[in-house]
């Protein structure tokens, strides 16, 4: 005999699954309150064996939510103060190599990474590049299911799951994930990120911006073998809130485009890196190169967009105010509410005295710098 069912009954829609829902007897019903006992006796005999001591399986497991990473780490990139919490000494030993150089400046809640590395089948080759994804205050970088980031800007909360494949290739994991998750959990709550070199002369710091391959590292290094104070070569970072606006920047080492060797001869003999996104690129220490003078920040003074053109005398053209602010703002790599703190941020740049400098022999750029700096 068929009886109506009220689908009120069954807590659960599965217990329902390969049954018509119109046409359920009362034996389909036994059946079905036998399954449902049959699930609570498995359930009650796995807590039985967690209680006799034999191992059990997590669901949660799965997601190495509760994976034991019981190394750590305090780095200082940029002066400020991170804590990395991992499970394999080769991230360590990375974070050593890339933010070694730097101590405490500035007395902050550290940022707490979590960096987890699994092994065996997990993969034995190094992961492509990660593709990067934004919405809001949400970030993720994904090389493949096994490597990847995820970030929350802005409260700071982050995971990075990588292979031992890629952790033990160290230009990989620290240009694609350990380079990238510090700084941009940095740019999200301290400082915001500019695409310009920085350095400095009679007290006069000069952020130099530019497209790629304008010259901003070249130039910055040409200065810096004159005489320059040195501060950073094609990345700055703005001081969030600073007055007046100062740069930091990783004054303790430069970094090249392969085409810098025929204009620097003691980059003759350096071997070429890949870089973030597959760039190659000459990555020296400064202290084995002829740089006198050093410094971790800067103040601004002046703005400088690079514009190289072939057979052009070096000279300054004046550009509105403003300028430095807009473009600044239409090369931000963020979004949302990050992308709203940081145009708001970079309003500081807006009344900067700001110049187009039409280039072609690098050392009269240089020239037409030194000039600017002595007269202002």
């Amino acid at each position: 005999m068929e009886a109506s069912l009220n689908p009120g009954r069954f807590r659960h829609s599965r217990c329902l699954s390969g049954y018509p829902r119109d046409h359920i007897t009362e034996r389909d019903l036994s059946e079905m309150e036998i399954t449902e006992v049959g699930v609570r006796e498995t359930i009650q005999e796995a807590s039985s064996e967690k209680i006799e001591g034999r191992p059990t399986i997590r669901m949660q497991d799965a997601l190495l939510c509760d994976m034991n990473l019981p190394l750590r780490g305090r780095f200082y990139p940029l002066g400020y103060p991170i804590e990395i919490l991992t499970n394999d000494p080769g991230v360590l030993e990375s974070a050593q190599e890339t933010f070694g150089h730097a101590r405490l400046s500035r007395t902050i809640p550290a940022l707490q990474l979590r960096i987890g590395v699994v092994s065996g089948e997990a993969g034995t080759e190094c992961p492509s590049a990660p593709t990067r994804r934004e919405y809001n205050h949400l970030y993720s970088l994904v090389a493949d299911a096994n490597n990847q980031a995820m970030l929350d800007l802005k409260t700071g909360i982050n995971f990075t799951w990588l292979t031992q494949a890629a952790v033990s290739n160290k230009i990989y994991f620290r240009y694609n994930f350990l380079e990238k998750v510090v700084y941009l959990l940095l740019g999200a709550s301290a400082v915001t990120d500019l695409h310009a070199a920085c350095v400095s002369k009679n007290g006069k710091g000069i952020l130099v911006f530019g497209d790629s391959g304008a010259g901003k590292s070249t130039l910055a290094y040409a200065c810096a073998r004159s005489g320059w104070t040195y501060t950073s070569d094609d990345t700055s970072y703005l001081i969030n809130e600073s007055d007046p606006p100062r740069v930091i920047g990783h004054s303790h080492r430069a970094r090249f485009r392969p085409s810098a060797k025929s204009l620097f001869p003691e980059l003759e003999h350096r071997q070429i890196s890949p870089r973030l996104e597959g760039k190659p690129s000459i990555e020296v220490s400064i202290s084995e190169l002829p740089v006198s003078n050093t410094a971790t920040e800067a103040t601004i003074d002046f703005i400088i967009y690079l514009n190289r053109c072939p057979s052009a005398e070096a000279t300054l053209i004046s550009l509105p105010n403003g300028t430095a602010t807009q473009r600044a703002c239409q090369e931000l790599y963020s979004a949302g509410e990050i992308r709203a703190k940081h145009e708001s941020i970079l309003s500081v740049l807006s009344n900067i005295p700001t110049y187009e400098l039409r280039y072609c022999d690098l050392y009269q750029g240089v020239e037409v710098l030194d000039r600017l700096t002595a007269e202002n």
